[in-house]
């Protein structure tokens, strides 16, 4: 590996070769170097190892030969302060320019000069600065100065999904188990789930990746004791290296030094500007690929990978009028992709309010009912993202090819906040796999955000069930209009209608039915006579003040109130008439499932039903004759008059 400090200083020097020989015991060493007090470099950690061999390479720039390079090595204990194992200094008045030296220093430690600590090996080139210094060798391990400029290769989304079979650490048989993460100097710390071993988090962290080539993550378990000392509950690694770039990959991890497993999601993004995942690179523009896609999603592969309905490609190009979420009046905004359990991220734009990413992100569609998701988010470096703005696009309703504005909205999706962001999306997919894909249930999402009360969810929930059982009411009120003879031409044929259908009713006309019924609404809409409602919610909905939306959130809740009531009481009226709770009901039930029992026994369900229907004949033939009666006695009054 190999790097370089972008410092403004005078002389850069080449660090080759790390190598490090310590007498016994076992650690996992890294090395801090140091110049005039400050962190310049840390080498990754070699684990398990008392002969490490870094092979790492890094330039650096000192200003001054008469600063030493001062080498720390440490022992790398995770949850706990790594141990000091020796330092060394290295004097550069000492070496020859342009010419490589191979160094060998003694550690020591200034509190015990006398013990042998080890060895640390170097090869070491100084070579006197000329011009610009900012070659192509770019520090890969970098120091907090790099940090601070996020320098960073990619980004390793860690999604803690939940354990399995924990080791019970409290006297009740349980634990409260957390979860620490740690890469480098990156620390995270999941919530405590209170007595379970099974515990369910449902949460997500984001690390900076600065080396290409993977790292390791390390993740311990722990049992939250209040009072006292938490206990260690078990260890596991995530090996960057072994995992492949823009995919979710899911670990089930089995805990060291303890019991159980971890659940995990990982997914490595890459992060610079240009990457396989830049506009300028990209599969659906490419004729060839795009012929192949096409191919394996044709009709003629319909049962090949019957899990492979799709793929679906996103290119999120800018956005415009962010919010500012920092004080400066910018924001820092990247941002996340999502589909189902699949998530991708860009790079951050920083001190920006109309950023470009001009990235392109690819998907396998699992269930094409799904939604993806697209967020904004301002990076916070000491905490975590902000949130800037959503859009929630099904897949089914996507144009491919176009390239949209959408407006950003609110995490719950009821209200807009500031800014657009313009995406291009594109979606294949297979029509036999979909459709086969629709039967089987959806896929669960892993990570979900905690669900918090709203009043305006509650009240556009509400409006929504309302409509529902409105479009039922009302069906079933023009049902009963035909049986009421308002209209006797409607009812004449609803009548005969209903007759002709009992008397020769088969099960194959229930499908019937609804077949008729999609294809009558498809008419409507084909005629410009649509009827379907959205939920679109009115602007002027909007601009209600806090007392109009107090009065609909409390007319909601009686609403709710009352028809809970409702369902309660119908609720008790059964059980408490199946329980002899009170007998005369359940007397009264017993006659009436006696006779209802010899009636279908004896007399077909056919002949009841037809009997039911034909009640409203008479009714009809009653309010015929009541009008004739009525229309007599006018007539006799005009004539006596």
């Amino acid at each position: 590996m190999s790097g370089c400090l972008l410092w403004k200083f005078q002389e850069p020097i080449h660090l080759d070769t790390l190598h490090l020989f310590f007498l016994s015991g076992t650690s996992d060493p890294y090395v801090k170097f140091k110049v005039a007090g400050k962190e310049v470099f840390r080498s990754k950690t070699i684990h398990k190892n008392l002969n490490p061999v870094w092979d790492e390479k890094v330039s650096l720039l000192v200003e001054s030969l008469r600063e030493p390079l001062y080498m720390k090595v440490f022992d790398y204990d995770f949850g706990l302060q790594d141990d000091f194992m020796g330092s060394a200094y290295l004097y550069l008045e000492s070496l020859e320019h342009q010419r490589t030296l191979d160094v060998t220093l003694d550690l020591k430690d200034p509190h015990y000069p006398n013990h042998d600590l080890g060895s640390l090996e170097l090869a070491v080139t100084l070579i006197p600065k000329e011009g610009d210094f900012r070659e192509t060798h770019q520090s890969l391990r970098l120091s907090d100065v790099h940090r601070k400029a996020q320098l960073w290769r990619g980004i390793v989304s860690i999604s803690l999904i939940e354990a399995h079979d924990l080791q019970p650490m409290d006297a009740n048989g349980l634990s409260d188990p957390y979860v620490k993460f740690r890469m480098g100097h990156q620390k995270y710390k999941s919530k405590t789930i209170p007595k379970t071993l099974n515990p369910q988090w449902r949460e997500q962290f984001d690390f900076h990746l600065y080396d290409e080539q993977g790292g390791f993550i390390d993740v311990t378990l722990w049992d939250k004791d209040a009072g006292k000392k938490d206990d260690f509950m078990g260890r596991c690694q995530v090996d960057l290296s072994l995992l492949s770039k823009e995919c979710t990959h899911r670990l089930d991890l089995p805990l060291e030094e303890g019991e159980g497993t971890l659940v995990l999601l990982v997914t490595l993004t890459a992060s610079t500007a240009v990457s396989i995942a830049d506009l300028s690179v990209n599969v659906l523009d490419d004729l060839h690929e795009r012929k192949e896609i096409l191919h394996r999603y044709s009709l003629l592969r319909s049962f090949h990978n019957i899990k492979d309905v799709g793929m679906v490609q996103v290119k999120v190009i800018r956005a415009e009028g962010l919010m500012a979420a920092d004080v400066t009046g910018k924001s820092d905004p990247f941002c996340v992709v999502e589909l189902s359990n699949d998530r991708l991220q860009t790079h951050t734009v920083y001190k920006n309010l109309n950023p470009e990413w001009n990235k392109v992100f690819t998907f396998n569609v699992k269930d094409i009912h799904s939604v993806l998701e697209v967020t904004v988010y301002d990076e916070d470096r000491d905490r975590s993202a902000d949130f800037l703005g959503k859009v929630a696009i099904p897949l089914l309703n996507i144009q491919n090819g176009e390239r949209k504005a959408y407006a950003l909205k609110s995490k719950e999706l009821t209200g807009p906040t500031k800014g657009v962001i313009f995406l291009e999306i594109d979606v294949i997919y297979n029509i036999v796999k979909a459709g086969l894909r629709t039967l089987i249930p959806i896929e669960p999402k892993y990570i979900e955000e905690e669900p918090r009360v709203s009043k305006q969810l509650l009240l556009q929930n509400f409006n929504r069930v309302r409509r529902c059982i409105m479009f039922l009411i009302n069906a079933g009120c023009y049902i009963n209009s035909c049986f009421e003879w308002e209209s006797p031409q409607r009812s004449i044929c609803a009548f005969l209608l209903f007759v002709v259908v009992v008397w020769n009713f088969e099960l194959y006309m229930l499908p019937l039915l609804l077949l008729m019924l999609l294809a009558w609404n498809y008419f409507l809409i084909a005629s410009g006579k649509d009827t379907r409602q959205g939920d679109v919610v009115s602007s002027d909905s909007e601009r209600k003040g806090f007392m109009n939306k107090l009065y609909a959130i409390q007319d909601v809740c009686i609403s709710v109130q009352n028809a809970l009531d409702e369902v309660a009481s119908y609720g008790e009226r059964i059980k408490n008439t199946f329980n002899w709770t009170v007998p005369f009901l359940s007397w009264l039930a017993i006659v009436a499932l006696c006779a209802a029992t010899l009636a279908v026994y004896f007399i077909p369900l056919r002949y009841i039903v037809l009997a039911w229907g034909k009640l409203s004949l008479p009714c009809y033939i009653m309010c015929i004759l009541g009008f004739q009666i009525d229309y007599c006695r006018r007539s006799q009054s005009l004539v006596a008059v």
